[in-house]
């Protein structure tokens, strides 16, 4: 069993790393902080190849594919990806386009392209990282909520595509609310809720994603915020989601 991880330098992708060697698989890890990546290359039992890439530029995308197509890659876990806290009037463009390119452009291409090599083949595992946000407007991450969505509802139509296919292939949307990792430092933002670590994500996300479970939330309270929101206004929504995360530094 060989696994590819994009984002695997930190957070949920690096402990989904650890996972997926203790359960025996070889890894191909992806991320733009090379040395994170040998440190942890150097820590797990299993064959580990590090490739150090920025998933923002599209070039670099498909030049990711063709480097490792050849090999018998049975699971893909498109992880990689950030945040921008901000009014969206306020909010640096240029760095929204690296988050829509990283977010949305990046797990697109590697979506289809290991689609039509698994389809082929009839097997595979396709693992998306969206995020609970996913589900709710963002005022205040409103870039990084949309982005989500996108993931989540490309993940649940080719879920459901695959299944009228009788595809033996696997699609599934991991969907974590908070979890504690980089990702608030690097979006500047502190959440009310508190996060979940990113072992019991990683752990959770990948027995889910074994079991063939379409839509994973890991934490009762996430789930329970999910089933509770379809009786809310969207106003309602918005009015929460704008007090759940605030400026870690004012």
């Amino acid at each position: 069993m060989k696994a590819l991880i994009t984002g695997a330098s930190s957070g949920i992708g690096r402990d989904m790393a650890r996972v997926l060697s203790d359960r025996g698989a070889d890894l191909i890890l992806v991320a733009r902080r090379i040395d994170r990546l040998n440190e942890l290359k150097a820590e797990l039992p299993t064959k580990v190849r590090t490739i150090k890439l920025d998933l923002s530029e599209q070039d670099a995308v498909f030049e990711l594919y063709q480097s490792v197509k050849d090999e018998k890659i049975d699971i893909v876990i498109n992880n990689a990806g950030f945040g921008i806290f901000g009014t969206f009037d306020e909010t640096d463009i240029n760095r929204e386009m690296e988050l829509i390119d990283t977010n949305i452009r990046a797990v697109h291409i590697l979506t289809k392209l290991f689609l039509k090599d698994f389809i082929e083949r009839d097997s595979g595992y396709i693992l998306n990282v969206s995020s609970s946000a996913s589900f709710l407007p963002g005022p205040l991450l409103s870039s990084y909520y949309a982005s989500k969505s996108y993931v989540t509802r490309l993940t649940e139509a080719v879920f459901e595509e695959m299944r009228r296919a009788r595809s033996n292939v696997y699609i599934g949307v991991l969907c974590p609310g908070p979890v504690r990792t980089e990702f608030d430092e690097v979006a500047d933002v502190k959440f009310s809720v508190k996060g979940l670590s990113s072992e019991y994500v990683a752990k959770y996300a990948v027995d889910k994603m074994f079991k063939r479970k379409l839509i994973i939330i890991p934490g009762i309270q996430m789930k329970l915020a999910k089933f509770f929101g379809r009786f809310l206004t969207e106003k309602a929504l918005l009015r929460i989601s704008y007090h759940m995360q605030k400026r870690k530094r004012s």
